[in-house]
C-alpha cells in the first residue's frame, strides 16, 4: 500500500459553524490542506447553544441512547476547548401544571451519574464536570423552604449554594419536588467562536475565506470537486458539506437526495440585576404548547439569555419545514430567510423579548427585566432525516469523498469531526491515528489557545455582531 502523504490532499468545507470549524482544526492539526467557506463575516454564527447537554438532562423525550452519546461528546468538547465554559449548574424544575415527574429525571441522572464516574476513573482527564459524587444533588420542598433563610453567597462552593438564589425567587407551591441541581454547564458562543478562529489562524494548512458565498458545487467523475465562489474556483480532493441549515442546498448541487428538516428558533437578552449568581433554571413544559418549556441562562453583568418553547417565544408558527421529493433543502418562509439574511427590526425584538420575560414570569414572579438592546441569537436549525425530536446526529457519508455534517447540538461537533478524519484517512491510505488517542494530543495548537487571548477575540466578534460582551465573559471565575 502507499501511504500518501496528506499535505498533497486538498479538502474543502462549506460552511463555517461549530461543525465545519471543528472538523476544519481537525484536519489540519493532522496536516491536511483546508479550505474553509463561510458566507458570514465571522466563523460560528447560527442557533445559538448556551449549555453542553452534558447527558441530555434538559430533552427527557430523547432515548438513553442519546442521552450517553451526548455525554462522550460534551467531554471530548471541552478536553479540545479549554475556554469555552461558564462554570455555573442548571436548576431543573417540573412544574406542577406540566405532566412530567421528578422520579424519571432521576433514573436517567442515577444513570449519567454511574457513567460518568467510569470514563473518570478510565481517564482523570475526563473530570470536566466536576467529581462525580457531585454530579447532582436534589431538594425537597422543606430544603427550598429552608434555604429561604439563607443569605445568597458571593461565591457558591456546591449546588445547595447555588441554589438560593432561585428558592428565594421562584413560587415554590407552583412545583413539583424534589427539585434537581445538576453539574450541566454554561457555554459562550463568542468564546467558542474565538477558540475557532484562533486556532485556524495559527494552522498554516488552514485557509479561511468569510464573507464567502458558495454558488456551485460540480462533482467530477474522479471523486474531486470543484467550488465556485463569485469569480473563483476552488478544486478539492474531499467535500465536506457543514452548512446549516443550508445543507441541502449542497446536496442539491451534488444531486445527492436526502431527507431533513430544518427549524427556525431564537432566544432573547434582557437585563436583571439580582446579589449573587445564578444557576441556569428549565422549567419543564409540553414543547410547543402555551406552557412550553421556559429556559434562564445566566451571563455576566445581569444579561440573561431567555428559551420559552412556545410559538410566541422561542418557537415560530410555520417554523419547522421539511425537504421535498424536488429538493433536499425545506424551504424556509421569506420572513425567516429576511431574518437570518438581514437581522431583526427593533419592533420584532422589543415585542418577542418582552413575551419571553412574561414567559419566565409565571415562574419567577418579580422578573422584572427589561429588553437588551441587541439582536436575538437566532438561526435555523437543520435536522437529519424526518424526527424533529432527535437531538444526538453528527455525519453521514454518501460518497467515498463527500461528506455530510449535520449536527442538533454543539458538543456533537467533535463526533462528527472525529468521524470524518477516519473517513478521510480511509479515502487517501493515510495514516491513521490510535485508537483513543487523547484529544489534547490530536489538537496541540488548538489545546495552546491562551484564556486571554481567546476572551479578547470574544470581546471583538461580540462588538462585531453587535451583541453585549457580557455573553463573552467569563460567568464564574472558578472552575470545578
Amino acid at each position: 500500500m502507499v501511504i500518501i502523504n496528506s499535505n498533497e490532499k486538498h479538502i474543502g468545507i462549506i460552511g463555517g459553524g461549530v461543525g465545519g470549524t471543528t472538523a476544519a482544526i481537525r484536519l489540519a492539526e493532522k496536516g491536511f490542506k483546508v479550505s474553509l467557506f463561510e458566507k458570514s463575516s465571522s466563523l460560528v454564527n447560527g442557533p445559538p447553544f448556551c449549555h453542553l447537554h452534558a447527558g441530555g438532562n434538559m430533552y427527557r423525550e430523547i432515548s438513553e441512547d442519546q442521552c450517553v452519546q451526548l455525554l462522550h461528546e460534551c467531554i471530548r468538547t471541552v478536553r479540545m476547548y479549554k475556554h469555552v465554559l461558564n462554570h455555573r449548574p442548571t436548576c431543573i424544575v417540573i412544574p406542577k401544571r406540566d405532566p412530567g415527574q421528578p422520579e424519571t429525571i432521576l433514573k436517567r441522572l442515577e444513570m449519567l451519574q454511574t457513567l460518568y464516574n467510569k470514563l473518570v476513573n478510565v481517564d482523570p482527564e475526563n473530570m470536566v464536570l466536576g467529581d462525580p459524587s457531585d454530579y447532582y444533588q436534589v431538594f425537597t420542598k422543606a430544603d427550598c423552604e429552608a434555604l429561604r433563610s439563607e443569605e445568597i453567597p458571593i461565591e457558591p462552593a456546591n449546588l445547595t449554594d447555588w441554589l438560593i438564589p432561585v428558592v428565594k425567587n421562584v413560587d415554590l407551591d407552583q412545583l413539583k419536588f424534589p427539585l434537581v441541581m445538576v453539574n450541566e454547564l454554561g457555554w459562550s458562543i463568542p468564546r467558542q467562536a474565538a477558540s475557532a478562529t484562533l486556532a485556524l489562524s495559527k494552522l498554516p494548512s488552514a485557509r479561511v475565506f468569510c464573507s464567502t458565498t458558495v454558488d456551485d458545487v460540480i462533482a467530477h467523475e474522479d471523486g474531486t470537486y470543484t467550488i465556485s465562489h463569485g469569480e473563483e474556483e476552488t478544486h478539492v480532493d474531499y467535500l465536506i458539506n457543514a452548512c446549516g441549515y443550508k445543507t441541502g442546498s449542497i446536496d442539491d448541487f451534488c444531486q445527492v437526495k436526502t431527507d431533513r428538516l430544518v427549524e427556525f428558533k431564537a432566544a432573547y437578552l434582557c437585563q436583571w440585576n439580582q446579589p449573587g449568581l445564578w444557576p441556569e433554571i428549565v422549567f419543564h413544559g409540553p414543547r410547543g404548547t402555551p406552557i412550553g418549556m421556559a429556559q434562564y441562562t445566566p451571563y455576566a453583568d445581569g444579561v440573561i439569555q431567555i428559551h420559552g418553547m412556545t410559538e410566541k417565544v422561542t418557537l415560530f408558527k410555520n417554523g419547522l419545514v421539511k425537504s421535498t421529493e424536488e429538493s433536499s433543502q425545506p424551504k424556509l418562509d421569506e420572513k425567516f430567510e429576511t431574518k437570518i439574511n438581514s437581522g431583526w427590526t427593533k419592533a420584532d425584538v422589543f415585542k418577542r423579548t418582552q413575551r419571553s420575560i412574561e414567559h419566565m414570569r409565571t415562574f419567577i414572579p418579580y422578573f422584572d427585566a427589561k429588553p437588551v438592546d441587541s439582536q436575538p441569537l437566532f438561526g435555523a436549525q437543520q435536522i437529519p432525516g424526518k424526527n424533529a425530536t432527535l437531538r444526538a446526529a453528527s455525519v453521514s457519508f454518501e460518497r467515498p469523498t463527500y461528506a455530510r455534517i449535520e449536527i442538533v447540538k454543539a458538543s456533537s461537533a467533535i463526533s462528527a469531526a472525529d468521524a470524518i478524519v477516519d473517513h478521510v484517512n480511509e479515502a487517501f491510505e493515510a495514516k491513521t491515528e490510535q485508537e483513543c488517542q487523547p484529544v489534547e494530543e490530536l489538537c496541540p495548537v488548538t489545546g495552546a489557545l491562551k484564556e486571554d487571548e481567546v476572551l479578547e477575540k470574544a470581546l471583538e466578534i461580540c462588538e462585531m455582531r453587535r451583541l453585549p460582551n457580557s455573553l463573552a465573559k467569563f460567568y464564574n471565575s472558578q472552575s470545578f
